[in-house]
């Protein structure tokens, strides 16, 4: 398209009636986006930046299939990859071509799995690494040994918070003992909507719509926000996407409970104690400001 190759990521499924069909486009070319342009407050992002631009550790992006995990990995190492490290990253498969990054497709069906890829990388003198997920109990255990001698690694997981990061990878088989000290940070994630900056207008009741979901809120936003349609945004009322974010910092509080394998619900109390925002009060403040609805936020909140 334009002189330029496209990707599609296509999976088809034969149902009663027929092919299912789901494609994901990907321009390998297009431009990475940057950190501040996920939509993270803006003490969040300071936390991040600062887990990421540690010497070694493992820090953690969390969320379905579709919540944006790969994207903020890549706007992560666009901005910690320079000259002066040595950065891979093992990908299936790779969506964005990087510049200063060496990266690695996997290719199961010829034995290069995740964790013979790590293995082989570790051989390679890496500052960063990156591993697209963490899909299994020898991917898990080889990461926090990797961060234990000296690397920075960044990688996926499959949880629906943050908290619950913690007993998944204990339970994946990583040694309760070598979890606090490798284990810098975990970041859940999801995408809301965003309403189109052109047609937005302020819902005139908003007190139906709290009725409406039947949403017990603490503290009642004093304005709340629709998108109508214009031809800006193809008469949708919104117009792209932005993160919700839910960054839990694992200090020196957590690692007792690590140790004694805790359940998610008490770091997700610890994280609270210590100034950590869930996604849906995260995405509370977007709602406040005017960028999206509490309808969209509830949406993809409530299963969390």
């Amino acid at each position: 398209m334009a002189d330029r190759p496209i990707s599609l990521r296509v999976s088809s499924l034969p149902t009663r009636f027929g092919e299912n069909i789901v494609a994901r486009i990907l321009d390998p070319e297009a431009q990475i986006l940057t950190l501040p342009a996920l939509g993270f407050a803006s003490d969040t992002l300071e936390q991040f930046r600062e887990a990421i631009n540690r010497p070694y550790g493992v820090v953690l992006v969390t969320g379905p299939t579709g919540s944006g995990k790969s994207t903020t990995l890549y706007a992560a190492l666009k901005e910690i990859s320079t000259m002066d490290v040595s950065t891979f990253t093992l990908e299936d498969p790779i969506e964005y071509v990087m510049p200063l990054v060496r990266q690695t497709q996997i290719k199961e069906e010829r034995g290069l799995t995740f964790s013979a890829g790590l293995r082989a990388l570790l051989r390679q003198d890496p500052d960063i690494i990156l591993v697209g997920e963490t899909r299994d109990t020898e991917t898990a255990q080889l990461m926090v040994r990797a961060a234990l001698t000296g690397h920075l690694v960044l990688s996926t997981l499959h949880t629906n918070d943050a908290p619950g990061a913690i007993p998944r990878l204990l339970d994946m088989g990583v040694e309760p003992f070598l979890l606090p000290a490798s284990l810098i940070a975990v970041m859940a994630q999801r995408l809301v909507r965003t309403l189109c900056p052109r047609c937005r207008q302020p819902v005139k009741h908003p007190e139906e719509v709290l009725r409406t979901l039947d949403i017990d809120l603490p503290e009642k936003p004093s304005q709340l926000w629709h998108g109508v349609g214009c031809p800006f945004c193809h008469q949708t009322g919104t117009k792209g996407r932005q993160g919700i974010h839910e960054l839990l910092l694992i200090d020196e509080r957590l690692h007792d409970p690590i140790i004694h394998r805790a359940p998610a619900s008490e770091y997700l109390r610890l994280g609270k104690e210590g100034g950590m925002r869930t996604m849906f009060e995260d995405g509370m403040l977007k709602v406040a400001q005017g960028l999206t609805t509490l309808e969209e936020l509830w949406r993809v909140t409530r299963l969390t």
